[in-house]
């Protein structure tokens, strides 16, 4: 309770990051933290196709963090949702407290799910591409976790996309308790689909 205590003395009301890699189920975590009452932060200009049926959630300022390193955006974030790849984690400013959302999901459904998407924009992948891809994943993600864990600044939970579609009530409880906001567990579990779930590891 101190710490908690001391951070928000520090540093203010926390920003409530979604993050993991493309295609691990940002999107449907933030859909769930809209539902549960979260506010979140999106412009909207990316529209909801084949890939991403129910909305990709994206706010453009994201892609620019590496170069806008004053990030005011961030004031107004406060107790709002957004979504940041983690790989731009590491980019966010450390002058604000993040409660960090980590979505976790078997990296063949991800390379599986980034191959579909690829091919779909005449990309198709090559020979060998997913066993380097999965090689490069691992990699980062270690490095990943690793870093948001040794951030005085930054809280993580890691959810992981296969029980958040099994358990979706459990897990919008654990994600209501981590948060700190009085959301509706119920409406957060009502807006996940299991349908959705289209690439599954084989075995």
């Amino acid at each position: 309770m101190v710490p908690r205590f001391l951070r928000r003395l520090k540093y203010g009301r926390p920003v409530i990051i979604v993050s993991g890699l493309p295609r691990s189920g940002t999107s449907m975590m933030m859909k769930i933290l809209d539902a549960g009452g979260v506010e979140v932060v999106t412009d909207g200009l990316r529209a909801a196709d084949e890939d991403n049926p129910k909305g990709y959630y994206e706010f453009e300022p994201i892609k620019n963090l590496v170069r806008d390193k004053e990030q005011s955006w961030l004031e107004d974030a406060r107790g709002k949702g957004v979504k940041v790849i983690s790989d731009l984690l590491k980019e966010l400013s450390s002058d604000y407290f993040f409660k960090v959302i980590f979505m976790d999901r078997n990296l063949e459904e991800v390379i599986a799910s980034q191959n579909k998407m690829l091919i779909r924009r005449g990309e198709p992948p090559q020979p060998g591409d997913d066993e380097k891809m999965m090689r490069l994943f691992e990699k980062h993600l270690d490095q990943a976790k690793r870093w948001i864990q040794q951030q005085s600044n930054c809280e993580v939970i890691f959810v992981d996309y296969e029980r958040a579609l099994q358990q979706p009530l459990h897990q919008a409880q654990l994600i209501q308790a981590f948060v700190h906001q009085p959301l509706d567990a119920g409406k957060m579990a009502g807006v996940v689909d299991p349908q959705l779930h289209r690439n599954r590891k084989v075995g």
